[in-house]
């Protein structure tokens, strides 16, 4: 499959067109329309920086985000038999809650009515319960687990003195105790200390406070990634920066930003049709150093 093949396809709120020749990804969500090109990516040597996504790639967390969607759409939709089918993992994986709820009311109560801002209120109030337990070394305190390999891969790119940036449209608070509890299973101190730059969807708005817009800009959109590599990393040439994902909505944030991918094989890229979007695929992260 080359990547002409993506035109017409659609993900989520995803498609793939074409004008003048050349092929966008158009993303429909929040009132908004916006197209991204899918520019050719061509890596250089040396590598200046790597980009790693969080959740699955740096981190196995997926599965507690999915225990939290089912808890949530339980009490939204107050059906108490709710649970994920086989066939709904690549729609409620690597997209902003938002797209994971509406997904899930499209697709089982279309007809229901359900306000997602209130569900979107019920998943946060249940999260955070969730995430306070895991960090008091109750509930599924073994929701988060280092990816296989990560320490000698981060300390590889260390030795190579490539900067590492690490990403996630994830809200910062549930953000930031996935990387401490793997960095304390790794004995690796403090991952802000270690990362050359962290972005995460920043802060939700409770009442009372400011948020920011991480879930409107969240992945598939590159603004994340665009960020960590040019704001935070300081980056002088994209060609020679490398992007780790496991998720499709990652590798389009990555290939929209313009960077290549590497995509782990561990999530959904291959399930979603994705796996034009990378330019190498390997199976553990300790794989990728002979790749850089």
């Amino acid at each position: 499959m080359n990547e002409r093949e993506l035109i017409g396809k659609k993900l989520n709120n995803v498609e793939f067109i074409e004008k003048d020749g050349k092929i966008y990804g158009r993303l429909k969500n929040y009132g908004v329309n916006v197209d991204y090109e899918l520019k050719p990516v061509k890596p250089e040597r040396p590598v200046e920086a790597v980009l790693m996504d969080l959740d699955g790639t740096t981190v196995t967390s997926e599965e507690f985000w999915m225990y939290v969607i089912e808890l949530t759409m339980k009490e939204f939709s107050g059906d108490k038999s709710f649970t994920l089918a086989e066939e709904d993992i690549p729609f409620v994986s690597g997209y902003t809650t938002a797209d994971h709820l509406k997904y899930c009311v499209d697709k089982y109560y279309p007809k229901k009515g359900l306000d997602l801002e209130r569900g979107m209120t019920i998943y946060h109030v249940i999260a955070k319960t969730e995430l306070d337990k895991i960090m008091r070394g109750g509930g599924k305190a073994d929701s988060f687990k280092p990816a296989e390999g990560l320490k000698d891969f981060l300390l590889g790119l260390k030795e190579r003195k490539i900067k590492i940036g690490l990403v996630t449209s994830g809200l910062d608070y549930k953000a930031i105790p996935e990387i401490v509890a793997a960095f304390r299973v790794l004995g690796m101190g403090d991952p802000l200390k270690f990362y050359d730059a962290v972005i995460t969807g920043g802060r939700r708005k409770d009442d009372g406070e400011y948020g920011t817009i991480g879930e409107v800009a969240a992945k598939p959109h590159p603004w994340v990634y665009t960020e960590l590599a040019y704001r935070g990393l300081k980056i002088k040439n994209p060609s020679g920066v490398f992007g780790i994902e496991d998720s499709a909505a990652g590798a389009m944030s990555l290939r929209f930003a313009g960077f290549p991918v590497i995509g782990v094989n561990c999530g959904n890229i291959e399930k979603s049709g994705m796996d034009v979007l990378c330019y190498k695929k390997v199976d553990k992260l300790c794989d990728i150093l002979s790749l850089l």
